[in-house]
């Protein structure tokens, strides 16, 4: 069966329609059916009271779960973890989801700085995922940027590397905010390393943008930009590569386009 893929920074409770944007991704979910699915800026307002472990009541993942499930759809287990606080009212997390049966989850930091406090501070996660009993390794991924002196993005790539299985299929989903047009920085520096891009394999894709014009972290960005990627450390057969959520394939529902990728091997 094909593994059909999605990742998507949703940019939790920050959209103007948020209610109607969170609806629309929900619906796609349902129709579309995928495997798994990464997810950046999951995020919940601090103040909100605990439903479980470290999940509340508004946690926008918690919440899409709650609305497949009211539309009838099998259930996805999520794993979720909090990286920092955002705007001072959100706990801004990060996040997996699947239909399929979860064997172990982690999360692990790869900044310096592991204070909730530090907007900078970036937590991974990762699950085990038996899909047609095959365990394949995920991973969804909020980087920082290459040229930061904080934080750099290559010191954040080599703590991701360290974490990473030696053997098995592994996937690397999210939002790198690292340009791959981009020559000698964070996309080269990963593919260097033994990954590569479901987009480059994809025997159908689109332009692979995933944001156009400005937006937080990219204030001066004026053209479209490749920063949300699907990356494997195996070859594998991809039938398609395609943007979504950006306007002309499904409706726009946060301030960057998801990823979607079918693979067939």
């Amino acid at each position: 069966m094909p593994l059909k893929l999605l990742t998507l920074n949703v940019h939790a409770w920050q959209e103007e329609n948020q209610e109607k944007k969170l609806d629309h991704l929900v619906k796609t979910i349902f129709e579309e059916q995928y495997d798994v699915i990464a997810l950046q800026e999951v995020s919940q307002h601090r103040d909100q009271d605990v439903v479980e472990g470290q999940i509340k009541a508004d946690n926008y993942g918690y919440i899409l779960q709650k609305k497949l499930k009211e539309l009838g759809s099998a259930p996805y287990e999520m794993v979720w973890a909090p990286c920092h606080y955002g705007y001072e009212v959100f706990e801004e997390g990060i996040a997996l989801l699947t239909r399929h049966p979860i064997i172990e989850s982690t999360d692990f930091y790869v900044t310096k700085s592991r204070e909730m406090k530090n907007w900078k501070s970036r937590n991974i996660v990762g699950a085990l995922i038996e899909i047609d009993n095959k365990p394949i390794h995920f991973y969804s991924c909020h980087l920082g940027w290459w040229e930061d002196t904080e934080e750099p993005a290559r010191g954040q790539m080599d703590a991701l590397l360290e974490q990473i299985p030696a053997d098995g299929r592994v996937f690397l989903m999210g939002d790198f905010n690292n340009h791959a047009d981009m020559r000698n920085e964070g996309y080269d520096y990963l593919i260097q390393n033994g990954f590569y891009d479901t987009f480059t394999l994809a025997d159908e894709k689109d332009s692979g943008v995933t944001v156009e014009g400005k937006i937080a972290g990219w204030d001066q960005n004026k053209r479209g930009i490749r920063i949300d990627l699907i990356l494997t450390n195996q070859k594998v057969n991809v039938f398609s590569s395609k943007v979504i959520f950006n306007g002309r394939n499904r409706d726009i529902v946060s301030d960057h386009f998801g990823v979607e990728a079918v693979i067939t091997e």
